[in-house]
C-alpha cells in the first residue's frame, strides 16, 4: 500500500536527521497532539476524551503507560503519547466486512504495519476462509463454538497457549486465567515475559515481592533519583512532571543510559500554563552517565564499592542499624565489592572511575534515594543480577521502608502489572492456586506452563496447536519474527482478540478468528447496566476505569463477555457462573476478593477516590524471603566484551511516535529522525572505522548463540551520541535479529538489548 495519507509513514527517500535540542513535551508535544487530532478527525471528541482521562469519579484510565494518576487531583494528568493512543482508538475509520471482502490476506501481507492499523476499528467477528483467502463474517456464537470444538478435541489442554497483553482489565485478566486453569493449563505467556520478568524474579528473591515498593509520594520527596535504561519522555511521559518537580526542590537526578535521551535534558510540562506561555523549561537531570549497553551492573557495583570505601572513614555512609536488623548476606557482598577491581568496573561500565565516584557521592549524600529502571536493564542475560544489584545499593543506606526511597520499576503497558497480580503467570505459586481452587471450586493444574519463548518453540514443534491472543500483536512483539510466524502458521487455530487490524491477524493458523472487543474509552453496558473495570498502575494503585464513548460498532463485545463465551463453549460441564459474571462486573470483583491476596473488600475499596494501594509487605520491612530479611546478592560481574572487535552490541527500542508495535508515523522527534524507521544508530567513530558516511545503506548481520545468522538489508546508518561498540535501532523491525533461542537463562526474557551484530556497507548488484 503506497499511499497511506496523513502524517503516517511516507517514502524512505524523504528521510532526514538532525539534532534535537528543544525541551521535551512543551510546544512540540502540543503541536503533535494537534496534528493527531486533525488526522483522526477528533478535533472536538479528542479534547472531550482528554478531560475524562486519568480521572476519578467516572473517568477512564489511559490505555497507554502504567504511570500512576496524579495524587493531587490534577485535571490534565495526560501526555502526548496517551492522547495519541486514545485518539488512535477513537478513530472514525472502520475495518468492516466490506474492507475484508475487498482485500485478500495475501494482499494485506504486503501492507505496512501502519497501514494495517490505519484502516480503523474492527466491527464484527471474522473467520478465515481458506478457499478465497479472505476473512468473512461469522456470528459470535459460531465463533465461540469453533473455539470450543477445537479446544475440546485436543489430546491435552497443554496443546493450547493463552497469550495476554497489558491492555486487559483486572476483571478480564482474572476471568481469562480462571478459564485457562479450569480448562487445565498454565500456558499463560504474557508481555511481561519479554519486558519485566527479570524485575519480578529479582525483587521476589531479594525482598519477597515481585513489585517495586515506591509510590508517587516517594517520587515527590526523594532527595536523589536514579533513572536507568528508560527514555521517559516517550515511554512514561508523565514522569517528566515528577522529574521537573524534583529538580525545582533541589533533588539530584541521575540518568543512566547509553543514549542521552530527551527526558535527561529539559522539559516544559504542558499543564504548567505559565511555563508554556513563557516557553520556560526546567532541567530534568543533574548528571548523565552514558554506560555501555548492559554496563549498569558494573556501574551500580562501582557506586557500592565507593560508598563502602567511604564508610571506612565515615560510618554514617552506611545505615548500620538497618543492615543489622533487616538484611542478610551483607558481609559477603561487602567482600565481593572490595575484591572487585576498579579497572574491571571501568571496563565493563564504559565509564571513568571519576564518573562512577560522582554518582556515588550523590548517593551517599542523599538521605532518601529512589532508583527507577526499565527495559534497558532487564532485557539482558544478566537482567536479574542487575536488578538485584539495584536492591543491594538501596540496602546499603537503608533506602527501603522510608518515605522518598525504594525500588521503582517503570512498567510499560497500562495494566501489565495488574495482569500478573490477577493470575497471568505461567509459574503460579502454591498459595495462589490453593486460594483460587477454594474460592472458585476448580482444580487448577499444578505444573508450570509455557512462557513466551517456550510457546514459540512449542508452536514450531507442534506441541501447541491452538493459540489465543487476548490483545497485543504477538507476531510482531515476539523475538525471531520469522520463527514466530512459522509457528503460528502451523497452528490448527489462531484466535486474536483485538480492536484494530494488525500483523498477527495475517500470520494465522489453518483456521483463524478475529474477535473485536470494546476499547478502554467505550461504554460497556451489560444486563446490570453500565460497567466499570479496574487496572493496577506501576506503583500498585488499583482504581476504576469507566468508558463513556459510543462503541465503534454495536457488534463489539467486552473482553469479559468474549472470555465467558469461549469458556461456556469449551467447558459444557462448568460450574463457574460465567453468564452471571458478565451481567455485573461487581460479581467478578466479589470472587476476586476471595481468590486474590490484597483484594479483600474489593468493590468498596476500588470506589474510593483514586482507588486503593495494594499492600506491599517489603515497604513495611516485612520480607517474605527464606531468611525473613532483605537478601543481598553476590553475582559475578558479567563480561560485556564481544569476542570480535568488529562486533557491535545492538539494543532495540521504540521511536517516540510509537507505542509497543503500534506505529503512529515514521518520525522520532526526540532523536531528530523524520520519515525513517529502517535505520541503525551508531557511534561516529564506529561508522568511520567501517568506512560509512551519514545515511549510507548497510546490512546488519546478527549471530545467535547457536551460530545461526539473521540479516537486515539496506538500513540507513546514522550518527548518534553513544559509547563506541554500541548501536541501536527500532523494534519490532529489528526483532527478526533476535533468535528465539537467545534468551536470558536468569529470566527467560529475549535478549532485545544484547544483539551481537556486524554492520557492513550494502552492495547492490549492478543492473543489466
Amino acid at each position: 500500500m503506497s499511499d497511506q495519507g496523513g502524517d503516517g509513514p511516507t517514502t524512505e527517500a524523504e528521510w532526514s536527521q538532525k539534532d534535537y535540542h528543544h525541551p521535551s513535551a512543551g510546544w512540540g508535544a502540543a503541536r503533535s497532539v494537534a496534528k493527531v487530532l486533525g488526522r483522526e478527525h477528533a478535533i472536538t471528541s479528542g479534547p472531550r476524551a482528554m478531560l475524562r482521562m486519568n480521572h476519578e469519579n467516572g473517568g477512564f484510565d489511559c490505555p497507554g503507560c502504567a504511570w500512576p494518576d496524579a495524587i493531587d487531583g490534577l485535571k490534565l494528568d495526560l501526555c502526548e503519547n496517551g492522547v495519541k493512543h486514545v485518539v488512535w482508538e477513537m478513530t472514525p475509520k472502520r475495518a468492516g466486512r466490506e474492507f475484508f471482502a475487498a482485500h485478500t490476506v495475501a494482499e494485506l501481507e504486503s501492507w505496512t504495519d501502519f497501514a494495517l492499523e490505519d484502516v480503523g476499528r474492527l466491527t464484527e467477528p471474522m473467520v478465515y476462509d481458506a478457499t478465497t483467502d479472505h476473512y468473512v463474517p461469522i456470528s459470535w456464537q459460531a465463533a465461540f463454538d469453533l473455539i470450543g470444538t477445537e479446544l475440546q478435541g485436543l489430546d491435552s489442554p497443554d496443546q493450547a497457549s493463552f497469550y495476554t497483553s497489558g491492555r486487559l482489565s483486572n476483571e478480564a485478566t482474572f476471568l481469562y486465567q480462571l478459564f485457562a486453569r479450569e480448562y487445565g493449563t498454565n500456558n499463560l505467556p504474557d508481555c511481561s515475559n519479554m519486558c519485566h520478568e527479570a524485575s519480578g524474579r529479582a525483587l521476589q528473591a531479594a525482598l519477597g515481592t515481585g513489585k517495586g515498593t515506591a509510590d508517587l509520594k516517594d517520587w515527590e520527596t526523594a532527595e536523589a533519583i536514579f533513572v536507568l535504561g528508560v527514555n521517559a519522555a516517550s515511554n512514561a511521559p508523565r514522569m517528566l512532571t515528577a522529574l521537573s518537580d524534583a529538580y525545582r526542590r533541589g533533588a539530584q537526578i541521575v540518568h543512566i543510559n547509553p543514549l542521552v535521551e530527551a527526558a535527561a535534558g529539559r522539559t516544559i510540562v504542558p499543564h504548567e500554563f505559565v511555563d508554556m506561555a513563557l516557553n520556560r523549561s526546567t532541567p530534568t537531570s543533574t548528571l548523565n552517565l552514558q554506560v555501555r549497553v548492559g554496563g549498569d551492573l558494573a556501574l551500580l557495583r562501582g557506586i557500592a564499592k565507593a560508598v563502602l570505601e567511604e564508610a571506612e572513614t565515615d560510618p554514617k555512609a552506611l545505615d548500620e542499624v538497618f543492615l543489622e536488623r533487616y538484611t542478610d548476606g551483607f558481609a559477603a557482598y561487602r567482600k565481593l565489592c572490595e575484591q572487585t577491581d576498579w579497572a574491571d568496573l571501568v571496563e565493563q561500565s564504559g565509564l571513568t572511575e571519576a564518573d562512577i565516584r560522582r554518582a556515588a557521592t550523590i548517593y551517599s549524600r542523599s538521605r532518601r534515594t529512589l532508583i527507577s529502571w526499565c527495559l534497558g536493564v532487564t532485557q539482558h542475560e544478566h537482567g536479574v543480577d542487575t536488578v538485584r544489584e539495584i536492591v543491594n545499593l538501596l540496602l546499603l543506606r537503608g533506602n527501603l521502608g522510608r518515605e522518598g526511597a525504594g525500588p521503582s520499576p517503570v512498567r510499560g503497558h497500562s495494566n501489565v502489572q495488574g495482569n500478573r497480580t490477577c493470575g497471568i503467570d505461567h509459574r503460579p505459586g502454591t498459595a495462589f492456586l490453593d486460594r483460587l481452587a477454594a474460592a472458585c471450586e476448580i482444580d487448577p493444574p499444578r505444573h508450570h506452563g509455557l512462557d513466551t519463548v517456550r510457546t514459540i518453540a512449542a508452536l514450531r514443534d507442534g506441541s501447541v496447536t491452538v493459540f489465543v491472543g487476548m490483545g497485543g500483536n504477538f507476531a510482531l512483539a515476539a523475538p525471531d519474527t520469522a520463527a514466530t510466524a512459522e509457528g503460528l502458521r502451523a497452528c490448527e487455530l489462531t484466535v486474536q482478540v483485538s480492536t484494530k487490524l494488525n500483523r498477527s491477524h495475517l500470520v494465522h493458523g489453518r483456521q483463524a478468528l478475529i474477535l473485536p472487543c470494546l476499547g478502554r474509552t467505550e461504554l460497556d453496558v451489560q444486563a446490570a447496566g453500565p460497567q466499570s473495570v479496574s487496572v493496577e498502575d506501576s506503583m500498585s494503585m488499583v482504581h476504576l476505569s469507566t468508558g463513556r464513548k459510543r462503541p465503534a460498532s454495536p457488534a463489539l463485545l467486552s473482553e469479559p463477555a468474549i472470555i465467558a463465551g469461549i469458556a461456556r463453549a469449551t467447558l459444557p460441564d462448568t460450574r463457574t457462573p460465567w453468564t452471571s459474571y458478565v451481567e455485573d462486573y461487581d460479581r467478578i470483583r466479589d470472587i476476586m476478593a476471595r481468590a486474590l491476596d490484597g483484594f479483600e473488600d474489593f468493590n468498596r475499596r476500588v470506589r474510593h477516590p483514586l482507588g486503593f494501594r495494594l499492600r506491599q509487605p517489603a515497604r513495611e520491612l516485612v520480607f517474605r524471603t527464606e531468611s525473613g530479611r532483605a537478601e543481598f546478592s553476590t553475582a559475578d560481574l558479567p563480561d560485556l566484551r564481544p569476542a570480535d572487535d568488529d562486533v557491535l552490541i545492538l539494543q532495540t527500542m521504540r521511536s517516540h511516535d510509537q507505542w509497543n508495535t503500534t506505529i503512529y508515523s515514521d518520525n522520532d522527534r526526540y532523536r531528530g529522525v523524520k520519515n525513517l524507521r529502517t535505520l541503525i544508530l551508531m557511534n561516529a567513530e564506529d561508522m568511520q572505522a567501517r568506512g560509512l558516511a551519514q545515511g549510507d545503506l548497510v546490512d546488519i548481520t546478527a549471530t545467535a548463540r547457536d551460530g545461526s545468522t539473521r540479516v537486515l538489508r539496506e538500513y540507513r546508518a546514522l550518527r548518534y551520541d553513544m559509547p563506541r561498540g554500541n548501536a541501536a535501532g527500532y523494534m519490532p523491525e529489528m526483532n527478526v535479529l533476535v533468535a528465539a533461542t537467545d534468551y536470558s537463562t536468569q529470566s527467560d526474557q529475549p535478549l532485545m538489548k544484547n544483539i551481537h551484530v556486524r554492520v557492513t556497507p550494502t552492495v547492490r548488484e549492478a543492473s543489466n
